[in-house]
Order: C-alpha cells, then sequence, then structure tokens
C-alpha cells in the first residue's frame, strides 16, 4: 500500500518537475555557463574562459555605477510604494466617519478612488514611459506649464538634469506601482474582523494608533511579501530608463541601470558573455535582498 501511495505521487509530480527543470532550473545552468565564455552573440560557438568575465566586472567603473542606481531603486522605490500604498489603503478602509451600523467606514467615494489608484496597473509600462516624458517636457510639459500658471517661472529640465534625472525615474515607478499596493492592502485589511475594531475604538484608540497596533500587525505579511515584490521590480527599470531619458541612460549615466547596461554590452556591442555575467550578478543581488528581507522582517504570526 505505501509503495502505491509514493508511485502515485511520483506519477503525478514527474511531469510539472520535468517541466520546472527544463524552463526554469536548465535557463540558469545556461546562463551561468555562457558567463564563462566570450560569446559574441552571434556566433555558434563559445570559447570557455573562466572568470574573466567577472574579473572585468569588478573593474568595470560604469558596472558599479548601473549597480548604485539599482540599489538606489531597492532602497527608495519600496519604502516609497509601501508607505502610499498603506495609507492610501488605510484611509479607503478604516479613515473615514464612523457610519450606521458599521465601526470603521474609509473616506467617502472610497471605491471610485480604488479605481483610480489602480488605473497605471492597466496601462503598457512603454505608454506610462511616453506619458511622463511628455509631463518632464521643459517646454510645455504639465509640471512646468502648472508652476507657470501659479506665477512661478520654471524651465527647468527634469531628464536632462543629472540631479533630477533618476529622481524623476523614481516618481515615475511610484506612481505606477502604488495603485496596485492600495488595492492589496486594502484586500488585507477588508478581511480584519470589524470587531477588533470596535474593540479598540471603545477604548479611546485614535486613528493611528488603531493602524499601529491593529492594521499594521495584522497584515504585516502582505506587506513583507510586496518589500520583496517591489525589490525585484527595482533591479529591472529597463524600460522606464529606455523610453525616458537622454542618451538612453543619460545625462551622463545618471539614469544608467543594470539591465539598460546589460542590453547594451548584448546587443550594441556584441558582448553576450560578458553581459550575461551581469545578469548572474543582478540574480545574486535579487536573491540576497529576498533572503535578507524575508529572514529579518520574519515576526511571530498573529492569527484573527
Amino acid at each position: 500500500m505505501r509503495h502505491g501511495k509514493y508511485r502515485f505521487v511520483v506519477t503525478f509530480l514527474a511531469a510539472p518537475v520535468a517541466i520546472y527543470l527544463i524552463f526554469v532550473i536548465w535557463p540558469y545552468v545556461q546562463a551561468i555557463f555562457l558567463s564563462l565564455t566570450d560569446w559574441t552573440g552571434l556566433t555558434p560557438t563559445q570559447t570557455f574562459i573562466g572568470l574573466a568575465n567577472y574579473l572585468k566586472l569588478a573593474q568595470d567603473n560604469l558596472f558599479w555605477i548601473s549597480l548604485w542606481h539599482n540599489i538606489v531603486l531597492l532602497i527608495v522605490l519600496p519604502l516609497i510604494t509601501l508607505t502610499l500604498g498603506l495609507f492610501f489603503a488605510f484611509m479607503l478602509n478604516v479613515g473615514g466617519r464612523k457610519k450606521k451600523n458599521s465601526a470603521i467606514a474609509g473616506v467617502a467615494g472610497s471605491k471610485f478612488y480604488q479605481v483610480v489608484y489602480f488605473f497605471p496597473q492597466v496601462l503598457s509600462i512603454t505608454v506610462i514611459a511616453v506619458l511622463w516624458q511628455s509631463v518632464f517636457n521643459p517646454n510645455n510639459g504639465a509640471i512646468n506649464s502648472g508652476l507657470r500658471a501659479i506665477g512661478i517661472p520654471s524651465t527647468i529640465s527634469w531628464l536632462a538634469d543629472p540631479n533630477l534625472a533618476l529622481g524623476c525615474i523614481i516618481a515615475v515607478m511610484v506612481w505606477w506601482q502604488v495603485g496596485f499596493y492600495v488595492v492589496l492592502f486594502s484586500a488585507g485589511m477588508a478581511a480584519i474582523p470589524d470587531d477588533i475594531y470596535e474593540a479598540v475604538l471603545l477604548d479611546g484608540a485614535s486613528r493611528f494608533t488603531t493602524f499601529t497596533r491593529i492594521t499594521f500587525p495584522l497584515i504585516w505579511d502582505t506587506v513583507q511579501t510586496g518589500w520583496v515584490y517591489l525589490g525585484i521590480i527595482a533591479m529591472d527599470g529597463f524600460a522606464i530608463v529606455q523610453v525616458m531619458t537622454i542618451g538612453p541612460g543619460g545625462p551622463d549615466n545618471s539614469t544608467t541601470v543594470l539591465p539598460f547596461y546589460l542590453w547594451d554590452k548584448a546587443f550594441n556591442q556584441g558582448q553576450a558573455g560578458y553581459a550575461t555575467s551581469m545578469g548572474v550578478a543582478m540574480l545574486i543581488v535579487t536573491l540576497v535582498f529576498a533572503v535578507l528581507t524575508l529572514r529579518f522582517s520574519r515576526r511571530e504570526r498573529i492569527e484573527f
């Protein structure tokens, strides 16, 4: 009977495991091998050169600049996006005035706001980049035009200033992502029983106390997962940089991120092996970030 059970389990697992090995694990193995070669991306053969690409990476100044930009995104993007997502979600679900037969309520029109916040998620990232490139236009863009309309003369070249360009990219990525997390956190908050809120409000708790002592701890698992997902997104940024920035990647490499530098080396300069070593480096950074985030943000699960 026991052998029959094992045979049954193996039969059902064999196909999914085989598919996973072929389409997930095997490409990683291939990428690691290619990073140890001098492949140009065009030739049918590759010459094994060992760790030469990785030694070259260590001496590549632009690689470290690009990696630093991704690390900035890795820190700033999740922090701002999750903070705004939590604030808006709390206001839409708990921050309104108390209604009849309900201990808590969101602000008026909360359902409409959820749709508005989620709207960027239905747009292509290319459309978003083109849209915001127009918004940041120094001549007739919405930002400078709005400043001039209220009496502030402004000809700021937002995307042409090395000190502002990366901040503009971060702002667009926050705008793009925050709506998804508003909806995600709203779903988590809606699952919290009203009885819990009724108890703390009867004790005279403020909205801030309600959030810090009740809402935030009870949706912590969702916040933790969102931090990892946003970290993975922060290690990308290719499409926005490619479409929005001068160069692209400029000015003066101030917005060059690792995926864009990888693409440039692989497809413009014919250094596919070297570019693949960058991809492996990105994989390691992303895995380290995910492991550290899950490890240091671990806390006792709260049941309700």
